[in-house]
């Protein structure tokens, strides 16, 4: 007997279940490998199997619903996170964060460590998130990088022709000097590669100290003006040309008019239902007469970036 067609539009099980948000690919296909998933009534035991969400998916005894439409999120993520869903030493995480915050199951392109901060971007959909972090897009990610030591403008150049260092290479890396005030100098870096902790790497290789690692934009997404612990969807419009594999300039991803999100604060924000039902809280008068301003002449350590990749200080600061 001939097996039946395979339909244009089914996908595998594992990533099926990745984008209705139940778990990592990964972990579909161990829960495959245990048993614990069948469709319309058979026991799986292969990852290979294709579904197109027609059929009656159960995992762990729990029926699947349908995966939601493909969605993206821009996150200004703080230090003090780990990009991960679980960490053994038990440090708070971006995803215990962003569960707080009311977000869905969501995954991320690319990753910061520990210690950096600045653009994360998030999306539902993992299929989505592998693609955009495919070095074939050739997606740069700027940065703004605080480091302490003497900078010598002539290796600092010669880091566009790459570098190998302990036998790693690291591709093409701009990196130009904004300023310099005492110890400490502010760069600007841009790179494609994006290797794990790459940008430290290579500055110790320098004899420099990162003290403090933004990232200011990731392809053509930038953080406008999110603030440290800020979540803010990207438009639709933008998420359907992604998908279709079609071109996306600062323009296209340009964020929708910002509105104030307050910081969640992971080891006390109470669970998203009672934030939502709690009466949004005025600043008093007094408050906003007595708040402080910033000293006249003297910049932020650290400016949000404008479309484009550079820091808004980088405009004054000549």
């Amino acid at each position: 007997m001939s097996t039946p067609p395979v339909p244009p539009d089914a996908e595998r099980i594992a990533k099926y279940l990745a984008r209705a948000g139940l778990c990592s690919r990964r972990d579909a296909e161990r829960l495959i490998a245990e048993g614990k998933v069948s469709v319309d009534g058979t026991r799986l035991d292969s990852p290979a199997v294709k579904v197109t969400g027609q059929e009656r998916i159960v995992v762990d005894g729990k029926l699947v619903a349908s995966p939601e439409r493909a969605k993206m999120w821009r996150f200004y993520k703080p230090t003090g996170l780990v990009v991960s869903h679980k960490d053994e030493q038990g440090r708070p995480t971006v995803f215990d964060f962003l569960r707080q915050a009311g977000l869905p199951r969501v995954v991320s392109v690319g990753r910061l460590d520990l210690n950096s901060e600045g653009l994360l971007l998030l999306t539902n959909d993992g299929a989505l998130a592998r693609q955009l972090e495919l070095p074939a897009n050739g997606w740069l990610r700027r940065y703004k990088v605080r480091v302490a030591g003497r900078i010598d403008p002539a290796r600092l150049t010669a880091l566009a022709k790459g570098v190998t260092i302990d036998g790693q290479r690291y591709g093409r890396i701009d990196a130009e000097l904004d300023r310099t005030g005492g110890i400490n100098s502010w760069l600007y870096v841009a790179l494609t590669e994006g290797k794990n902790r790459e940008i430290r790497k290579v500055m110790e290789h320098l004899g420099l100290s990162v003290n403090r690692l933004i990232r200011v934009s990731y392809g053509p997404f930038d953080m406008g003006r999110l603030t440290p612990g800020e979540i803010m969807p990207v438009a639709k419009l933008t998420v359907d040309l992604l998908l279709a594999g079609k071109p996306i300039t600062p323009t296209t991803a340009a964020p929708p008019a910002p509105r104030k999100a307050a910081p969640v604060d992971v080891a006390t924000a109470p669970p998203a239902e009672a934030r939502a039902k709690a009466p949004a809280k005025r600043e008093p008068a007094a408050a906003k007469a007595g708040a402080k301003r910033p000293t006249p002449g003297r910049r932020p350590a650290a400016a949000p970036a404008p479309r484009g990749g550079k820091p808004v200080a980088d405009r004054r600061r000549r």
